[in-house]
């Protein structure tokens, strides 16, 4: 937390969570390679998804200590990628036009620049935001 105001919020978190099959709330707190698991394992067949739901306070925390507050919103990227990624529009919020438009002709970049992206969408962030 920057400034009074947190990079990460849990609210978002728990929306993500909903979809924690394919481990969105993991990657938005900055755990990719949990993230990934979940995503190849359906949130660990259930169990890891569930457990979560009681992780996530404690997983927010870490994320608003890590990450830094700017003009790059963490949660309107990470809703942005989680629900539009596979047409590239988190890439034109965060003015990667030619990225985003890439993205928006070859579905994601094949899905595996969602992924990518899943990886280091609160780093390129974070790098935005100093």
């Amino acid at each position: 937390m920057i400034g009074g105001k947190n990079s990460h919020s849990i609210v978002v978190g728990y929306v993500l969570w909903i979809f924690g099959f394919m481990g969105a709330h993991r990657f938005y707190y900055g755990k990719p390679a949990t993230g990934t698991l979940y995503f190849f394992t359906f949130g660990l067949l259930g169990v890891g998804w569930f457990i979560d739901l009681f992780l996530i306070p404690g997983m927010d925390k870490e994320a608003d200590e890590k990450y830094k507050v700017g003009a790059k919103d963490y949660d309107v990227s990470w809703i942005l990628l989680t629900f539009f990624g596979y047409f590239g529009v988190h890439r034109f919020y965060l003015g990667r036009w030619i990225s985003g438009a890439i993205y928006l002709c070859t579905g994601g970049l094949f899905f595996i620049g969602v992924l990518y992206d899943f990886w280091n969408l609160n780093k390129i962030i974070s790098e935005s935001n100093s």
